[in-house]
Formats: structure tokens, sequence, C-alpha cells
């Protein structure tokens, strides 16, 4: 089982000039990445593409950050995972499903509690993504308090960039996981999951965030799994709140961190709960026997 919780559905016509040459730099597939890309994103490739790689589940991520790192439409999104999930089962059983997660824009978007239920309730979204980083806002500004609101309402979680970005225009101030304290205690049943869990500056406070709010945890994608343990040395402690993520394409070898993970000197039963276990919970999927 695996499920990757941070999958990025972005097209070069989507991105920024940078977001493309960072991407490609940091391609070693040895292919043009974009063209991989391409023929990944569409309903005929990505399935496969997941399948191949031993994913289950993967969320997918739509984007409103225009000025920093660009625009991935709902539309395309909802419309992309639903035709990848249309398609029939392989014969080893409900592999390469993706759940569309939303991003809403506080400076675009005027009411985001409207909003989001519209594209839970219509358009089939199951979670959402906060991009303060790229949007240029702190998590506990009281102006995103209704979308926490509609979010704990609907009962769908959300995955909160956390950390640093090598991106032009990024604002990395916003990025302190300590801001999701008073989200964590207003919305205590909203799920918050830091993504990049602090990279690399607030690797501790993500750690005692996740051990001190029975609803939040850690999301890993960006981190090289080789060096989890650096990271964290005590990370068998937070084994049930912690999850597995690939940031593909901006991390294009789906497999080289689970692998890595695998290695590291921690319990069989923790690296289940790290790569899937964990995330089928918050997610509420099917799992395969």
């Amino acid at each position: 089982m695996l499920i990757d919780f941070h999958l990025h559905l972005s097209r070069s016509e989507h991105e920024r000039e940078w977001v493309l040459k960072f991407i490609e730099s940091q391609n070693q597939t040895g292919e043009d990445i974009w063209a991989l890309i391409d023929r990944v994103l569409t309903p005929e490739g990505l399935r496969p593409f997941l399948q191949q790689h031993g994913i289950d589940w993967a969320v997918a991520l739509a984007e409103d950050s225009p000025a920093t790192v660009g625009s991935t439409p709902h539309d395309y999104v909802a419309d992309l995972c639903a035709a990848v999930n249309a398609q029939p089962d392989p014969p080893s059983g409900p592999r390469g499903r993706v759940i569309p997660f939303a991003s809403l824009n506080p400076f675009i978007v005027n009411d985001l509690s409207i909003e989001l239920e519209r594209l839970v309730k219509e358009c089939g979204f199951r979670g959402i993504k906060a991009y303060p980083v790229y949007q240029h806002h702190y998590m506990n500004d009281t102006r995103m308090y209704p979308l926490y609101a509609k979010a704990q309402d609907l009962g769908v979680p959300m995955l909160v960039h956390t950390g640093s970005s090598v991106f032009k225009g990024a604002r990395i101030k916003y990025g302190d996981p300590l801001h999701l304290d008073d989200v964590a205690i207003d919305f205590p049943k909203l799920t918050i999951l830091m993504a990049h869990s602090g990279r690399p500056f607030w690797y501790e406070q993500a750690f005692w965030m996740a051990r001190q709010h029975e609803n939040v945890y850690m999301e890993l994608s960006g981190l090289p799994g080789k060096k989890l343990l650096d990271y964290f040395p005590d990370l068998e402690r937070a084994a049930d709140k912690v999850v597995y993520g690939s940031d593909w394409p901006g991390n294009p070898d789906l497999r080289r961190n689970v692998e890595a993970i695998l290695n590291l000197p921690l319990k069989d039963a923790t690296k289940e709960k790290i790569l899937w276990k964990n995330a089928a919970r918050i997610l509420g999927v099917e799992v395969r026997g």
C-alpha cells in the first residue's frame, strides 16, 4: 500500500517561468520533464503512471497563487480526477486513483466559505490546500476563519504549505507552523497537515505541533527520506501523526523517498503508518487487503 498526499497537477501553461526552470533543474529522469508531465497529466496517462509506481491513492492539488507560482484551475483538476477515477480497475485491484484538493486565495475569492462548499458538493473536491507563503497571509489571520469553519463542518482535511520556498515572490515569514497553533485550537475538528513539515527552519516546531494537537499532522513532501531521522530523531514517537507525500513533479522520482523510508531503522508498523495507514484514515479511503 502507498498513498501520496502531495501530487501537483500543474501543466506548463499553469506555471510561472521560474517554476518551469526549477522543475527542469530537478529532473534526473533522463527525458524531457515537460514531455513527461504532458504525457502523464491526461485521463489515459495518470492512472497507469501511479500504478507503475505502486501508488494506490494520490491527493491531486489545484493551485491559486498567480503572483508567485501560478494557477491550476479547479475545473481542470476536477475533470481530470473524475476521468481518471472512472477508468476500470486493473486486475491487481483499485490502484492509481486520485483525490482532488481545492485551493482558495483570500485575495481573489470574496466568500471563501461559499466557494469551498460549492467545490466540495458540486465538483467533488475532498480537501483543501492553503498556500500562505505564496498567497502572502498568516494562517491565523481571522479573515481565513470562515474557510476553516466550513472545512470543519464539511469534514474535509486541510493541507498547508509550511517552511521555505525557492520561488520568486514567496514570503517565508508566513510559513512558520506555529501560526497554525491558533487554528488547531479554534477548530479542533479540522484535520490540518503541515506540508514539508516546516522545512528547513521549523522542524522542531512542526514536530511539537503534531505532538501537541490531536488534529495536526506532519507531511513529508520535499524532504529527502534518508534524512528524516536527522530532522526528526524521535520520529517513532509521532508514528500516528506523519504522512508521506512526493511533491511530484518538483520531485520527479516518485519511488526514491519511498524506498528511503523503507530503509530507515524504524518499526515496520511505523513505516506502514507513514506510507499509507495514517493517510487512509484521514482521507477515509478504502485500501487493498
